[in-house]
């Protein structure tokens, strides 16, 4: 796959290969933004596309921990789910993620997400690894590109107030 720019006015995502790369700024400081990227009750706010409410089903936010998180929407559910590799607090997060539809087999995503403080916002950068060029390719045929800028929407909305 050659390189590929899917991003928007405010969120920098392109995928290359098996990689896709998101970056965005927040106007909020690096230990709220971790906050909200680590804490069930935060996530369930931001998490998907907009129209969608996400549970949490589970969030074990320690190196071996697990996550599960079901996105509905009208007339149905996704649900991801993967293990917490690393949790280095407030910069540092890296998880395995799959789409869980009770099938799920073979290797999962690698996302590592880091969090860089700069004069009192936070610019929050996803490296994920997919398993191959078609898992991404797929990944993204199926709407994911639009489901994760308006993700990263929402999340910059909730942070609004505290800018």
């Amino acid at each position: 796959m050659t390189r590929t720019d899917l991003s928007n006015d405010a969120t920098t995502m392109f995928a290359e290969g098996d990689i896709l790369v998101i970056e965005r700024t927040f106007s909020a400081p690096r230990e709220l933004v971790w906050e909200m990227l680590t804490s069930p009750e935060h996530v369930a706010r931001w998490w998907g596309p907009r129209g969608t409410t996400t549970d949490v089903a589970r969030m074990d936010v320690r190196p071996g921990g697990v996550w599960r998180w079901i996105n509905k929407f009208d007339g149905g559910q996704a649900a991801f789910t993967g293990e917490y590799l690393e949790v280095a607090p407030p910069h540092r997060l890296v998880r395995t993620s799959i789409f869980d539809d009770g099938h799920a087999e073979g290797p999962g995503a690698v996302e590592t997400v880091t969090l860089e403080e700069q004069n009192g916002t936070t610019k929050v950068i996803y490296h994920t690894r997919f398993p191959s060029d078609e898992v991404l390719s797929f990944a993204l045929s199926q709407g994911m590109s639009m489901g994760a800028l308006e993700q990263f929407d929402r999340l910059a909305e909730l942070l609004e107030p505290v800018a």
